[in-house]
């Protein structure tokens, strides 16, 4: 391509309306059957919250789901119910949002920060052993973007010190490692339902596991510690109730659940839209030398919550700011996934180094994310691989 001038000095934008690097993709079933909740008689604490808590154990392939408020609560609830406590260490990868280590901290533990393949943000099984001891409780591996984790490694590690796994798979409904679901393979699993998530309540969360005890705990965990043990209630009244645990209020909304139960009915159709735009993506700058993405492997199938692009900054004339802005000028709307936790001012005040995660960094310094949704146009998805290599044309050496 020859260079033109950018939007960035001054030139003409690709598109003159910026494309989010996320939308929720909504219908009239959507509405219609939030409607229907919001005329009935329960808002919260009815029956459809428990619809979608079976539905969603279904599509997963697990025996409990557990809804909640977000998707930090759920990994907080997991966290509490995995048994982590003051005095314990949860292993949690350092390229994540930080709600997934700031859950080991509601609970009183400390995460340690795994380092991640620079290829792929994923955790890296192999740094595991080095950062265990006789603390560690507690591995919490994410499948970042939707991608899942080598989790035969990590589980096996698990296993042999009697460790709890808790998938972060808020990024990965959908996402599928050697046949079994994510969020089907660890002890507990948790799920987001954010708006810019594969699909969507507004706000809310999910924690899927197999066992009896954790789900158990789960339920009174996100009601105050509460619960109606029926032998008490028969013999003191049908008001009775007791609290059991340090609980919080985490409840998932009737409406919130009415718009997760449609968006669930038609998850494998807007999965199947995701995975055609990222397709489009991988063609368009598989022969591209200044890029790489992520590769999904014949063992594993990605969820793609979002698109990261790997810019080899080493071949281009700016840095990642000026990359960025760029980008932006051109109206798509790319945004970073993420900074590396241990390198947040919170997390340097209580002594992380992200010097200690020399993948995480090289990864951060190079990742960029593309717009990826459902409801994307084929137009628009042109927009932005035409934007893509207009930058790069202009910057490369």
């Amino acid at each position: 391509m020859a260079k033109v001038k950018l939007a960035l000095h001054g030139g003409t934008p690709v598109r003159t309306d910026l494309l989010p690097y996320s939308h929720q993709h909504l219908d009239e079933d959507d509405i219609r059957c939030v409607s229907e909740v919001l005329r009935g008689d329960w808002l919260t604490q009815g029956p459809t919250v428990l619809a979608f808590e079976q539905a969603f154990a279904e599509y997963i392939g697990v025996r409990h789901a557990v809804a909640f408020s977000n998707g930090t609560a759920a990994l907080h609830a997991a966290c509490h119910v995995a048994g982590l406590k003051a005095g314990d260490e949860a292993v949690v990868p350092a390229i994540t949002f930080a709600a997934t280590a700031n859950a080991a901290l509601y609970v009183g533990a400390l995460p340690v920060f795994a380092d991640v393949d620079p290829d792929t943000g994923l955790l890296d099984p192999a740094s595991l052993p080095d950062l265990m001891n006789w603390k560690t409780k507690v591995i919490l591996p994410v499948h970042y973007a939707g991608l899942p984790v080598d989790m035969e490694p990590i589980l096996a590690i698990a296993r042999a010190r009697e460790l709890i796994v808790i998938e972060d798979a808020c990024h990965a409904p959908g996402a599928v490692y050697r046949g079994r679901n994510a969020g089907a393979i660890g002890d507990l699993a948790c799920f987001s339902f954010h708006a810019v998530k594969p699909f969507t309540t507004g706000e809310g969360g999910m924690v899927t596991t197999a066992s009896d005890e954790f789900a158990a705990k789960l339920f009174a965990f996100r009601t105050h510690g509460i619960v109606k043990p029926p032998e008490r209630v028969a013999e003191v009244g049908g008001w009775h109730y007791e609290m059991v645990d340090l609980g919080f209020n985490y409840r998932l909304t009737d409406f919130q659940a009415a718009l997760g139960l449609s968006q669930l009915r038609r998850a494998d159709d807007l999965l199947r839209l995701r995975r055609e735009h990222a397709a489009y993506y991988d063609r368009a700058f598989s022969g591209v030398k200044d890029v790489a993405y992520l590769r999904e492997g014949r063992d594993r199938r990605c969820a793609y919550h979002l698109y990261p692009l790997l810019f080899e900054m080493e071949t281009l004339r700016c840095d990642k700011k000026t990359l960025f802005a760029a980008l932006r000028a051109e109206g798509i709307g790319v945004q970073v996934h993420y900074i590396p936790v241990p390198d947040h001012p919170y997390y340097r005040s209580l002594g992380y180094d992200a010097a200690s995660v020399p993948g995480a960094r090289r990864f951060f310094a190079r990742e960029i994310s593309l717009p990826l949704f459902a409801g994307m146009t084929e137009r628009d998805r042109e927009d932005v691989v035409e934007a893509v290599n207009k930058v790069l044309a202009a910057f490369r050496r």
